[in-house]
């Protein structure tokens, strides 16, 4: 009953992480911007740490059922 909102959240973190992070990698590849009007790097740099941020953060998730 407890595992519930765990498996719920990790869900949540894995597959909003992976989506991230896998769009912008396609953005990075085609040379076009990630975030309007941010330096490239900065903003290329900032998608992934929050992007495995938050796949991390779903796999710290489902260790925890």
């Amino acid at each position: 009953m407890e595992s519930g909102p765990a498996i719920f959240a990790g869900t949540v973190f894995a597959l909003f992480g992976a989506g991230l992070l896998m769009w912008t990698g396609v953005r990075a590849a085609h040379r076009a911007p990630v975030a309007q009007g941010v330096n490239p790097v900065a903003s290329v740099t900032l998608a992934t740490l929050a992007g495995a941020a938050a796949l991390l953060l779903g796999v710290w998730c489902f260790t925890r059922l």
